[in-house]
C-alpha cells in the first residue's frame, strides 16, 4: 500500500514538473486570450458623462442623487475551468508508448496549470457509465495536484478490468446538476458512446464547452490476422474474431465510424469547438493551435 501511495506522489511530481513548465512558458498567454473577458462584472457608478450608454444608467441612484448615474463594468477577472475527464476502461487501449487515459491526464494539467497562473479556480468531473468523482472547483497548487492524483489513482483502477462503459450523458447531466455559474469545460474522452446530444446542448447553452477528443489511429481497423480473441475493455467479455472476413471488417470500420461520425456532426451542430489529438501526436501543438483558432 505505501509503495502504491510513494509511486502515485512519483507520477504527480513528474506530470507537475513537465506541464507546469509549458503551462508557464505556452499556454499562460494563450489560455488568458482565449478566455478572459468573456464576460462583464459590475463595478461601481459614477456620474453621466456625455457619450454613455444610456442602457447603463442607474435609474433608482439616478432618482436619489436627482442627476443621471452610470453603472461602471468591468471585465470579469476570475473564471472557473472544469476538467471532464473519461475514466471508462477504453482509456487503457493503445498501441503507443502512451494510453488514452495518460494522454488525458497530461493533457488535463496543462489545462489546469494555466488557470492556475491565471489565479482561477479549476474542478474535475471523473466520469464513465457515471459520475466517478466531482471535486468542486478551487485554487491553489495543492488543489491542482490532488485533481492529478486521482485522476491517476482511477487510471490505475482500469487495470483491474472491472467492467464500465462510457455514457456521456449522464457526464453532461452531472454538469448541469453541479455548475451554477458560467463555467469553462473541456470534455477529454475517445467519445466513443452516441446519443448524448439533448445533454450536450443543455452543458453547451450555459458554459463554455470545448472538446478533446483522444484517440489511438490503429482502433479504427481490423488487421488481416485471422482467429484472435478480442476482449472489450469497457464490458470485460472476450470473443474470437476472425479478421480475415472482409465482411467482419468492414462492419467493425463502419460501427467505429459512426461513432466517430456522430461525435464530430454533434458538436458541430451545437456549435462546440473540437480538437482532435491522436496518441502519437505532438499535444503542446494541437492544444497551441486550437487556442489560436479560439481568439
Amino acid at each position: 500500500m505505501e509503495k502504491n501511495v510513494s509511486d502515485i506522489l512519483t507520477r504527480v511530481r513528474k506530470i507537475e514538473l513537465k506541464t507546469r513548465r509549458l503551462s508557464d512558458d505556452l499556454f499562460g498567454g494563450a489560455y488568458h486570450s482565449s478566455f478572459k473577458g468573456r464576460g462583464m462584472t459590475f463595478s461601481e457608478v459614477r456620474k453621466y458623462e456625455y457619450g454613455d450608454d444610456v442602457r447603463t444608467i442607474d435609474w433608482n441612484v439616478t432618482a436619489r442623487n436627482r442627476e443621471p448615474y452610470s453603472k461602471v463594468f468591468e471585465e470579469e477577472r476570475e473564471l472557473t475551468l472544469m476538467l471532464m475527464v473519461d475514466v471508462s476502461p477504453s482509456g487503457m487501449f493503445s498501441t503507443s508508448s502512451q494510453t488514452k487515459i495518460e494522454k488525458s491526464i497530461e493533457i488535463a494539467a496543462i489545462l489546469a496549470f494555466s488557470a492556475l497562473q491565471n489565479n482561477d479556480k479549476v474542478g474535475l468531473l471523473a466520469f464513465s457509465d457515471e459520475v466517478e468523482l466531482f471535486i468542486t472547483p478551487k485554487k491553489g497548487k495543492s488543489h491542482l495536484l490532488r485533481i492529478i492524483r486521482e485522476l491517476l489513482v482511477l487510471g490505475d483502477r482500469n487495470r483491474a478490468n472491472t467492467p464500465r462503459g462510457t455514457n456521456l450523458t449522464n457526464a453532461f447531466s452531472g454538469i448541469s446538476k453541479y455548475l451554477k455559474k458560467r463555467t469553462i469545460v473541456f470534455v477529454l474522452s475517445d467519445f466513443i458512446d452516441e446519443n448524448y446530444e439533448r445533454a450536450l446542448r443543455i452543458v453547451n447553452k450555459r458554459h463554455d464547452l470545448n472538446a478533446i477528443c483522444i484517440y489511438d489511429a490503429n482502433e479504427f481497423s481490423l488487421p488481416k490476422l485471422g482467429l484472435v480473441p478480442f476482449k472489450d475493455l469497457e464490458s470485460g467479455s472476450t470473443q474470437y474474431i476472425d479478421t480475415s472476413s472482409a465482411a467482419i471488417r468492414k462492419n467493425y470500420e463502419r460501427r467505429i465510424k459512426e461513432q466517430q461520425d456522430y461525435f464530430e456532426d454533434t458538436f458541430k451542430k451545437v456549435g462546440a469547438p473540437v480538437m482532435r489529438c491522436e496518441l502519437n501526436e505532438n499535444h503542446v501543438k494541437k492544444l497551441l493551435g486550437f487556442f489560436k483558432s479560439k481568439n
